[in-house]
């Protein structure tokens, strides 16, 4: 072990195959090889001969043996994350063939915010389906901060998501959608619901829900206060779940701050009420998000496509 040896075309399709990638990552994800040979319906000897093979043939040590069982060394894991990216580059290339092959066909795996995936996300799926019937969505939808990680681990094929300026941006693809304010909310049955003019300080000491004061949009938020002369409200119940603000603004008992376009797509809601005050400091570009390093696929390009034309019926685009 330890030599370094020089690699050809050649050498590496004779002596490191797709299967051999396979059977390292399915080890290195059950840290076991007894699991992995299960798995992969193969006895354990032929698993820990493909990882004695593979390591004489690349001159390292890929897997370190505990009482626990196995994990992978530095080079396995830069193996691996390689091997991801090769795996996801065949899969996406199967997937453009058979949407070449059927055009109305195909699977897409969306990430985004909540607050997106319960307002302008199902607009543009409803547009899309009508078009395409047999396209197959796979909606998954959390934190900014998760669902950017998301991509990079290539579990989703694009993103939706608010484009902030502290998020690098070098290895992205991002298109503007839409600029988005956040607006301000009550429930219907609240007493603000009924002025016709009202001002942020007087609502400092309502009761609010507010996204938490540690996740990208209660910075937002914080900047929306401070830019009227004010503090930030002690807020009764601080989350990022859309539907439980929803719930808590439906007694109306509390007021809270949403990303814009959750409202446009809920106008015929009776529940809610935008009050009417300007939050200037908080519009927020959302972009369409992709890796420049991965092949997008005819699905995600609709996809994007069809998102652009949606948002070109949104009020709060410029």
């Amino acid at each position: 072990m330890g030599t370094r040896m020089n690699w050809n075309e050649q050498r590496i399709s004779r002596q490191l195959k797709l299967r051999d990638l396979h059977v390292l990552m399915t080890v290195a994800r059950s840290g076991s090889m007894g699991k992995a040979a299960n798995q992969l319906s193969v006895s354990q000897p032929a698993i820990s001969k493909a990882i004695a093979d593979m390591e004489t043939a690349l001159g390292v040590r890929l897997l370190d043996r505990n009482p626990r069982g196995v994990v992978p060394t530095i080079y396995a894991r830069a193996l691996l994350d390689r091997g991801l990216v090769a795996f996801d580059e065949l899969k996406q290339g199967i997937e453009h063939l058979n949407f070449l092959a059927n055009p109305t066909t195909g699977e897409l795996r969306i990430g985004s915010t909540i607050a997106i995936a319960t307002g302008f996300l199902p607009a543009v799926i409803d547009r899309l389906s009508r078009k395409y019937p047999r396209v197959v969505f796979h909606l998954s939808a959390g934190e900014a901060a998760m669902t950017y990680r998301s991509l990079e681990e290539r579990s989703v094929d694009v993103v939706i998501a608010p484009m902030f300026a502290s998020m690098a941006v070098e290895h992205l693809n991002t298109e503007t959608l839409y600029d988005e304010p956040l607006v301000v909310v009550a429930g219907a049955k609240s007493v603000w619901a009924k002025r016709r003019k009202i001002e942020l300080a007087e609502l400092t000491r309502a009761a609010w829900t507010l996204p938490p004061p540690d996740s990208l949009y209660g910075s937002v938020v914080a900047d929306a206060f401070r830019a009227n002369g004010l503090d930030v409200p002690p807020a009764t119940v601080f989350t990022s779940v859309t539907a439980a603000r929803n719930a808590l603004l439906a007694t109306g008992r509390f007021v809270s701050i949403v990303q814009g376009s959750v409202m446009q797509f809920n106008l015929n809601n009776p529940a809610f009420k935008v009050l009417p005050i300007d939050l200037p400091t908080t519009r927020r570009p959302i972009g369409a998000i992709t890796l420049k390093t991965r092949t997008i696929s005819p699905v995600a390009r609709l996809f994007i496509d069809n998102a652009h034309e949606v948002a070109k019926a949104l009020p709060q685009q410029n």
